[in-house]
């Protein structure tokens, strides 16, 4: 949310007390003092009043309400059981695991409530503006989840072919990062006609290196969540695909682990544009100088990570894959679709007094 902060000195000033730091609670609080007759309509003045990317999901005694801010940065399904019972989840994936088919998903803006007599769709603002954040296609998502009609993986991988077409690339082999760069590196593969290797192994019990906190715990996670297949990349010139690169920890230490298991070369191409803009809607990165391409050149990331090369996916090509331009493209352009309220003045700053 980008005016939590606000809103949590007000409530506080009014006398609100906080248990916890999360966002929601700020909504349980707002719910708490609407003067609405109604609770749905207590539950509709509280959307109205919080600000960013949000997906809600409330539960009473007798019914459960799923909520999807006006933008619709984050997916939110609602699916079916055999026995009819529904369910909700943040990606569509979940509904495979326990048996659910998929009935639709709730659009920004909307407000479902869902209890024993079915499924009750209204608008808590008609105010919308369709922007799903372009990592839950490059990144967040499962690959067998479907976001607006997408398929995830179908994405990825298309994202790999354009990367083919826009970077041609003198080399023996196409590896993937595992897990979320395999589909763009299969697509990578097909298109340019070199052979797809399983040139890095990935320890599935190590977290995401991306979402770690501090710099050396993203250190310590890349050593111990990857290694590479030396009888597979010794003496090759290697096409090493990933999704994204971030702060540039992650790459430079994968690049190291190719060369010291023999490979002659080792050219990166990232299957999205360089990330040079901070995400103020729910990703933990909200500084500039927390992103590598925001401080340096392509050229100079190349450097940096060791890489022969390094070519980005274009933007263009980003939503050429994706298949739609309903996309929130912030991290790449610094256009955002919503004011950033608490965020504004000290992301102003970083900018130099450029406007948002």
């Amino acid at each position: 949310m980008t005016n939590a902060i606000s809103l949590r000195r007000e409530l506080e000033a009014q006398g609100a007390i906080f248990s916890s730091s999360s966002d929601t609670e700020i909504l349980a609080h707002l719910i708490r003092r609407s003067h609405h007759p109604e609770f749905m309509g207590k539950v509709k003045e509280a959307l109205n009043t919080v600000k960013g990317g949000f997906a809600y999901l409330l539960m009473t005694e007798d019914s459960m309400i799923a909520a999807l801010d006006p933008n619709g940065f984050r997916p939110l399904s609602i699916g079916k059981m055999a026995n009819g019972a529904l369910v909700v989840a943040s990606e569509t994936c979940a509904f495979d695991v326990i048996g659910a088919e998929f009935v639709q998903e709730v659009k920004p803006g909307q407000i479902i409530q869902i209890n024993d007599q079915g499924l009750h769709v209204e608008q808590f603002t008609d105010k919308t503006n369709t922007q799903i954040c372009s990592m839950e296609y490059i990144y967040f998502a499962r690959p067998d989840s479907v976001i607006a009609g997408v398929n995830v993986h179908t994405a990825r991988k298309q994202s790999g072919r354009i990367l083919a077409r826009e970077a041609q690339v003198d080399a023996d082999i196409v590896i993937g990062v595992p897990n979320s760069s395999l589909s763009a590196a299969s697509g990578y593969a097909e298109e340019s006609g070199l052979p797809y290797e399983m040139g890095l192994i990935k320890n599935q019990y190590v977290a995401r290196t991306f979402i770690q906190p501090t710099q050396e715990l993203r250190e310590q996670g890349v050593r111990m969540k990857l290694s590479a297949v030396s009888s597979v990349v010794e003496g090759k010139k290697v096409i090493m695909v990933d999704d994204s690169i971030v702060r540039g920890t992650t790459s430079r230490r994968i690049v190291r682990l190719l060369k010291d298991a023999g490979a002659a070369e080792v050219h990166v191409v990232i299957a999205s544009p360089p990330l040079a803009y901070p995400c103020f809607y729910g990703i933990d990165i909200q500084k500039r100088e927390e992103l590598i391409a925001a401080e340096h050149s392509v050229d100079e990331i190349c450097q940096i990570i060791g890489a022969d090369s390094l070519t980005f996916l274009s933007q263009e090509g980003l939503v050429e894959a994706i298949g739609h331009d309903n996309l929130c493209l912030s991290y790449f352009d610094g256009i955002y679709p919503t004011p950033l309220y608490d965020y504004e003045e000290n992301y102003l700053k970083s900018l130099g007094g450029k406007n948002v």
